[in-house]
């Protein structure tokens, strides 16, 4: 499809055009002009949306979609509409799927169901076959089929000696391990942040010792070994100085953090709402502001949704039998502009592709055209209406969002509010 964007503002920090308003002309899938003004001709789509911004494509490190086994929550086909909803032009999908994502065949049955999509999907394989912490999986086979990183999705290895042979097998083929922080042990039965709220509803705590011990853990290991490692989604203060005290160190180490640990507190869990329970639990205002100055300095090196569908089955129940997540595709944009500012949400969007090794395809004349769309201004109130996925368990309903995803130019084609236009 050719298409011509017209008067869009740029938003591209490393490129000729940034924060200037243009004219886009892509042709074929590549951007073949860039100026002031492009005449509109036949058989070319005219995209003209008031305040309509661009950026190079947003990702995801860090979604999960039901399929396969679990298809009731999400299927691949409507999370990748999901994610050129809400902005995002490729995502790594988490292997927690049934069965697991622990093999060769697994990983090239996503991309066979993504395949010919506007949104690239990049599969996470998991670290241990099935995810169960024992064996490690087929990382090269994996690897070689096209997955991009290896970690069980929430899921801590409790058998450190694992992730020691994992820093160095991988180094073969400069595999990303991923090693989510939570020990066990200490956590135990806790479904809450340990913390005067858990105390005063009366529900057992995960202490943030349970999160901090298992990322010094790893940072000793990786100092031992070599290697690359990405911890995901912390959620604490503590955590945060570790990881900036390891970088120091010059170990090769990255971190993200899911948005709704930058915005919620765990103040919020008086009404018992499963949509809150997540994991890292929610925590204390001190380590929202620790989170944030974290991702201010750099010592957090991206930000991701943590997008997980839940059916209602398992998320209307009492607080301590829901399952962990919430959906956060649709509000990404909407939360993080309202925190930190349009530029500054954009570089945190596309921060992650370098780490996972995605290519990035700056907004300049010759190069693909890998697109979001977005309006930065104006506030309203996330609601039901604005979820396209399966699964409603959003932590972020009712709360006031400033600025709205549009949609995505991928792949030679246009999704514009969901919608594919032709």
């Amino acid at each position: 499809m050719n298409t011509l964007l017209k008067a869009v503002k740029i938003i591209d920090p490393n490129g000729d055009h940034h924060l200037k308003t243009k004219d886009i002309l892509i042709e074929n899938g590549i951007i073949s002009k860039i100026e002031d003004k492009i005449e509109i001709k036949d058989n070319i789509k005219l995209v003209e949306i008031e305040n309509l911004h661009v950026s190079q494509g947003w990702f995801d490190s860090s979604v999960s979609f039901g399929e396969p086994g679990f298809e009731e929550r999400e299927t691949i086909g409507n999370g990748l509409r999901t994610a050129a909803k809400s902005g995002f032009t490729s995502v790594a999908v988490n292997p927690n799927s049934n069965p697991v994502i622990d093999s060769n065949a697994d990983i090239g049955f996503l991309k066979a169901k993504a395949f010919g999509n506007a949104v690239d999907l990049y599969p996470v394989g998991a670290l241990t076959v099935n995810s169960e912490g024992v064996d490690l999986a087929e990382l090269f086979d994996m690897k070689n089929a096209g997955a991009v990183a290896f970690g069980d999705y929430q899921k801590s290895v409790s058998n450190a000696n694992l992730i020691k042979i994992a820093l160095q097998y991988a180094q073969n083929f400069e595999g990303l391990i991923l090693s989510f922080p939570l020990e066990k042990k200490i956590a135990g039965k806790g479904v809450v942040n340990e913390e005067v709220a858990s105390t005063k509803l009366g529900l057992k705590g995960i202490p943030a010792l349970a999160e901090e011990l298992n990322i010094a853990r790893d940072l000793f290991i990786l100092e031992y070994t070599g290697g690359k490692l990405h911890i995901p989604t912390i959620s604490t203060a503590k955590s945060v100085q570790l990881i900036k005290e390891a970088k120091a160190k010059g170990l090769d180490v990255t971190c993200s953090v899911a948005i709704h640990n930058l915005v919620l507190t765990d103040d919020i869990l008086d009404e018992f709402n499963a949509n809150y329970k997540v994991l890292p639990p929610l925590r204390t205002k001190n380590d929202v502001e620790a989170l944030i100055m974290g991702v201010n300095e750099g010592a957090i090196d991206f930000v991701t949704s943590d997008h997980n569908p839940i059916d209602v089955e398992h998320k209307k129940l009492e607080f301590e039998h829901a399952l962990y997540g919430s959906i956060g595709l649709e509000s990404a944009f909407g939360v993080l502009n309202s925190i930190f500012g349009t530029e500054k949400t954009v570089d945190l969007l596309i921060k992650g592709k370098k780490r996972f090794g995605i290519n990035e395809s700056g907004i300049a004349t010759g190069n693909k055209a890998d697109l979001s769309l977005f309006a930065p201004d104006g506030v309203y109130t996330f609601g039901p209406e604005h979820i396209q996925s399966q699964s409603k368990n959003s932590a972020f309903l009712g709360r006031k969002l400033k600025g709205v995803a549009l949609g995505i130019y991928n792949n030679g084609q246009l999704i514009i509010n969901g919608q594919e236009c032709e």
